[in-house]
């Protein structure tokens, strides 16, 4: 390889914790194959948000002016396609945000680079590999890009930890020409709508799966999950059958969480459904089956059934 190119997002002057995400999965590459790390900030006010990203795994940060405050998909486009002429990366990771999702592959299709969107775990083994949802997130595809001398990757925002402070980085100003680059103008921010809850923000998640097998049942376990003082989410089966929202549900479909407890009940535990909740700080699961892939990841298990459970707990909890 030929170095790392992180590209940062900002908002509304504010620096998003996807790009801190974006340098721990830079630095887990950087341990095997010793290259170097440049994290890149496009912006109006670029260099403002170097102080942030001085932090572990990175050894240099690009800091590129552009003339718009907001962000142009146009001009993004431009600064990164002369970033990857400039700095010649091997490998360049963006959130899988919409942003990166106005730009990014157009990058890689201009020029011809290895491309893959939505990637929820990356290694190196003398050979790029990133892993992604296929047919619906019901099966994990596994990705190499032969042959390819720069590969583009947009990263699932929770899927990495943010990176931790470390001290400085060095600092470089990147001179780019955008004589004609922007053809957008902007207007406003209109917020998308919401749900009743934001699970990647929860500190602690109570998860019921298909255990749960009748919808009279999911106010329970509500109930229980507010005496705990945590948030209720799902697996994918209790969203296919109507009887919770979208935004609760937990797997590469749904909401990459990342609490510091993640209890699951009923829930077997299939790659899809792991890979969005693995790198909760502790994780505690209950299953009839001995043998449920859950029991794979967690720190602590209970080989029971689920309702007994809550009714001991309901008790415990008076």
């Amino acid at each position: 390889m030929s170095g790392i190119l992180v590209v940062a997002e900002t908002r509304r002057g504010e620096l998003r914790d996807v790009s801190l995400e974006l340098v721990s999965a830079a630095a887990q590459i950087k341990g095997g194959t010793g290259e170097s790390v440049a994290v890149a900030v496009i912006g109006a006010d670029a260099s403002t948000f170097a102080a942030d990203l001085a932090v572990a795994g990175v050894d240099e940060i690009l800091t590129v002016s552009v003339p718009s405050e907001q962000f142009d998909s146009l001009v993004w486009r431009h600064a990164l396609e002369s970033l990857i002429e400039s700095e010649k990366p091997s490998l360049v990771l963006l959130g899988h945000t919409i942003d990166s999702l106005g730009f990014a592959g157009a990058v890689a299709a201009r020029g011809s680079h290895g491309f893959a969107s939505d990637v929820t775990a990356i290694s190196w083994d003398g050979d790029l590999r990133a892993s992604r949802g296929a047919y619906g997130d019901k099966l994990t595809a596994d990705l190499k890009f032969p042959d390819k001398v720069c590969t583009l990757l947009t990263v699932r925002p929770g899927t990495f930890p943010v990176a931790l402070p470390s001290g400085d980085a060095a600092m470089r100003t990147i001179s780019v020409d955008l004589d004609g680059a922007s053809q957008i103008e902007h207007v406003e921010f209109l917020e998308a709508a919401t749900g009743d809850v934001d699970i990647t923000k929860a500190d602690f998640l109570l998860s019921i799966g298909r255990a749960v097998e009748d919808e009279s049942e999911i106010e329970r376990f509500e109930e229980l999950a507010e005496t705990f003082g945590a948030t209720l989410s799902v697996s994918r089966p209790l969203v296919d059958a109507g009887w919770v929202s979208s935004d609760r549900q937990v797997g590469q479909s749904g909401k990459t969480v990342k609490p510091r407890v993640y209890l699951a009940f009923g829930i077997s535990g299939a790659v899809q459904h792991l890979e969005g909740m693995r790198s909760a700080d502790t994780i505690i699961a209950v299953n009839t089956d001995p043998e449920a892939p859950i029991f794979g990841v967690a720190h602590y298990g209970v080989i029971a059934d689920v309702f007994e459970v809550a009714d001991e707990l309901e008790q415990q909890l008076g």
